[in-house]
C-alpha cells in the first residue's frame, strides 16, 4: 500500500503500510544500530523519595546530587503522585490519539510558539528527515491562562490533565529544593531564578513502525528545560547515552524518570549535565510517553550561580534570557550538538 501524502499526522498516514516512507529514513550512519545498545535494569539510579521530608533527607539529597552529576537521569518512586492519577493520564492520552482524525485535527498547528498544538515529528517547518511521532503539546502554567485552550475531547481532558499538571508541579518544586541543596545552594535558589516559571507537557504517541531500524521516534537530543519529569507506559523506548554507549531505560510501573535539562546545566556551571537521550520505536506495539518540561519563563535571565563560580571554576556560560535560548532551540531543530554551545562564556 502506498501511504497517503495528504495526511497531516503520522498516525493517519501509516495505517497499513509495510515500509517506512522515504522522508522518515535516516542515513545509515545516523540509524539506531540496535546491536550496540546495552540493555540494563539498572541503567539509571532509582531513588526513593519516601524519606525526603524525614530524617533521611540528607541521604536522598546526596543520592539526587550524585545522579545529576554522574547520570543526568534518575528514576523516582514514592513520589506522591497516586497510581490512579498515573493510570488515568496514560489512558486519557491514548484515548485522545484514538479519536477520529477530524476531531484530533481541531488542535493541529505547525507553529512551535502556539501554547496548544497537535503536530507530528518535531518541527515540520525546519527538519529534513521526519521522526516517527505524533504529539500534543500543552502549556500548563499558570493553569488559568491555558486550560480553556486545551482539547475538550475526551470530555474529562481539561479537568484530569489540570489535576495531573498541578501534582507534577508540586513534585517538581520539591525536586528543585533538593537539587539546590545538593549544589550547596539555599533551597529556594533555583526556583528563585526562574522568573514567573513555565511548565509545558507533551503527550507523545509512537505508532508501531514496520522498519524501526531505519528511523527514530526522536533522535538524540538534550532537553530545553530546567528539568523534565517523564511518565511512560510499559513499552520500552527511551535510551540514554552513558559512557559513549546507548543504554535502554526499562519502564518501572508508577515511577517517573527525571532528567536534567540545559538550563540546570547552566545554573550548576556544568556540575550537572544535560545528557543526550533518544526515543526508538518498534514494530509490534505503539507507545505513549508524557514528559513535563519545567522551565524558566521567557524573560528570566539564566546564568551560572555566582556561588558556583570561583578561580578554579570560572563561569562556563554567559547570562542570557530564556527567550534567546528558545529561539535558538526551535530554529535549529533536534541535534546532537548542544544548543548551549551558543551561550558559552567568552574565553578571550
Amino acid at each position: 500500500m502506498v501511504p497517503s501524502t495528504t495526511k497531516l499526522l503520522l498516525t493517519d498516514m501509516v495505517l497499513g503500510v509495510d515500509h517506512v516512507p522515504s522522508n522518515y529514513v535516516r542515513p545509515p550512519s545516523e540509524r539506531p544500530n540496535f546491536k550496540d545498545v546495552q540493555a540494563s535494569d539498572v541503567s539509571i539510579p532509582l531513588i526513593d523519595l519516601q524519606d525526603l521530608q524525614g530524617p533521611g533527607r540528607p541521604d536522598v539529597v546526596k543520592q539526587i546530587g550524585q545522579a545529576c552529576q554522574h547520570s543526568g537521569f534518575f528514576q523516582i518512586q514514592n513520589h506522591g503522585v497516586s497510581e490512579t492519577m498515573i493510570s488515568n493520564i496514560l489512558r486519557l492520552a491514548r484515548d485522545f490519539f484514538q479519536l477520529p482524525e477530524s476531531e484530533r485535527l481541531k488542535n493541529y498547528s505547525d507553529n512551535p510558539s502556539n501554547p496548544v498544538r497537535l503536530s507530528t515529528s518535531f518541527n515540520v517547518k525546519t527538519e529534513k528527515v521526519a521522526n516517527w511521532r505524533d504529539f500534543l503539546r500543552l502549556h500548563c502554567y499558570p493553569l488559568e491562562d491555558y486550560v480553556h485552550q486545551w482539547p475538550s475531547n475526551p470530555p474529562s481532558f481539561r479537568e484530569d490533565v489540570a489535576e495531573y499538571c498541578t501534582s507534577i508541579r508540586a513534585l517538581v518544586l520539591r525536586l528543585l529544593e533538593t537539587i539546590s541543596e545538593s549544589l550547596g545552594l539555599e533551597k529556594n535558589y533555583v526556583s528563585g531564578v526562574l522568573g514567573k516559571h513555565g511548565q509545558h507537557m507533551a503527550m507523545n504517541y509512537y505508532p508501531p513502525c514496520p522498519q524501526p531500524e531505519l528511523t527514530y521516534g526522536l533522535p538524540g537530543h538534550t532537553d530545553c528545560s530546567l528539568i523534565t519529569v517523564l511518565l511512560q507506559d510499559d513499552v520500552p523506548g527511551l535510551q540514554v547515552l552513558r559512557n559513549g554507549k546507548w543504554v535502554s531505560v526499562n519502564p518501572i510501573p508508577n515511577s517517573f524518570i527525571v532528567n536534567i535539562g540545559d538550563h540546570m546545566q547552566v545554573i550548576s556551571n556544568d556540575r550537572y549535565k544535560s545528557v543526550l537521550h533518544r526515543a526508538v520505536v518498534n514494530c509490534n506495539k505503539d507507545r505513549i510517553s508524557i514528559p513535563t518540561f519545567y522551565c524558566p519563563s521567557p524573560d528570566a535571565v539564566i546564568g551560572p550561580s555566582p556561588e558556583l563560580v570561583d578561580d578554579d571554576h570560572p563561569a562556563v556560560y554567559r547570562n542570557f534570557t530564556c527567550e534567546e535560548y528558545y529561539t535558538q532551540f526551535w530554529n535549529r531543530g533536534l541535534a546532537t550538538e548542544s544548543c548551549l554551545d551558543t551561550f558559552k562564556a567568552s574565553t578571550t
